[in-house]
């Protein structure tokens, strides 16, 4: 009880750090780069949810995320909603397909189970390139809100926002692995079998764990849109995505909640150097070169290397 009650604290403080830094910092390009380290930061911590915790590899997390991202597009260009719709709207959106793609898939295994995931991806991709209303493979524009709480741009306020739905997933994904959840999560992945065996409902939680990572994907790419004001298929789809969302926990350590946030801090400030100081092109590759070098050194990720 203790402990919970120090992470609610430290949780508490690092909002507060984040309202701080909004109001108080002058470099637009800090809380522009920062929402996307912060939306690393969600994507991560979702992605381990299956992932990490089960052994599900999952290579659709761009399905995901454009699902959110969609969601808000046909929202906002439906009628002038509080943020709040769109964001919940887009995690049940995105939820529904984790548990609709969990239900047709996860009785597959292995590689069979990451392909059936990249499939849906491009046949999400397909359906969303022949939308009109929401832009088709031409894309669409989403212009920015007016800006909220006395902040000065709209950056700020989607950098406190994002801030603090990436703290609230990080304090659910770290309540979800000490919880009898997580606990049988982490028995079918050593072994699905002697799990079933033991009375542990696999399917069930297999679902319930597509469904919740699903669902933070999608919140995750609900911003997206307004933080970019430009929205097209090959961006909201984009490989980086995938890649990013599989990297991540595997740099930072996918034994734990607190590994995702590593990798995603570390990775995705690595993205935006790049982008600033070499070219945006550039990003697939380093998250290549941090994933080849991570494996080949440390296996189990920056938690499983500091506690060897």
């Amino acid at each position: 009880m203790a402990g919970w009650r120090n992470f609610s604290i430290g949780a508490a403080l690092i909002c507060a750090l984040f309202v701080i830094a909004a109001h108080a910092l002058d470099n637009e390009y800090f809380f522009f780069a920062g929402f996307f380290v912060l939306q690393f930061v969600v994507l991560a911590t979702a992605w381990n949810l299956l992932g990490g915790l089960a052994g599900y590899v999952n290579f659709g997390s761009g399905a995901f995320v454009a699902a959110g991202a969609y969601t808000t597009v046909a929202l906002l260009k439906t009628a002038a909603l509080p943020i709040a719709v769109p964001i919940l709207c887009a995690m049940l959106v995105a939820a529904l397909l984790g548990a609709t793609v969990g239900l047709m898939t996860l009785r597959l295994r292995g590689i069979f189970f990451s392909i059936a995931t990249v499939a849906v991806a491009v046949i999400l991709e397909t359906v969303v390139m022949n939308w009109e209303p929401v832009g088709g493979a031409r894309g669409t524009t989403l212009l920015q809100p007016v800006v909220p709480f006395g902040l000065t741009s709209y950056n700020r306020f989607l950098f406190v926002l994002m801030g603090v739905l990436a703290v609230a997933t990080v304090a659910l994904a770290r309540h979800i692995e000490r919880s009898w959840m997580g606990r049988g999560l982490r028995a079918l992945r050593d072994s699905e079998e002697a799990a079933e065996s033991l009375g542990v409902p696999t399917m069930r939680l297999k679902v319930m764990a597509a469904a919740l990572s699903g669902a933070l994907m999608g919140m995750a790419g609900a911003l997206l849109p307004l933080a970019v004001s430009f929205i097209e298929p090959a961006s909201a789809f984009s490989l980086n995505y995938a890649v990013s969302a599989l990297a991540m926990p595997i740099i930072g350590g996918t034994a734990s909640w607190l590994g995702p946030v590593i990798g995603a801090v570390l990775l995705g400030s690595v993205q935006q150097l790049v982008t600033v100081t070499i070219s945006s092109e550039l990003n697939v590759l380093a998250v290549g070169v941090l994933l080849v070098i991570f494996v080949v050194a440390a296996p189990q990720g920056i938690l499983g290397w500091w506690r060897r």
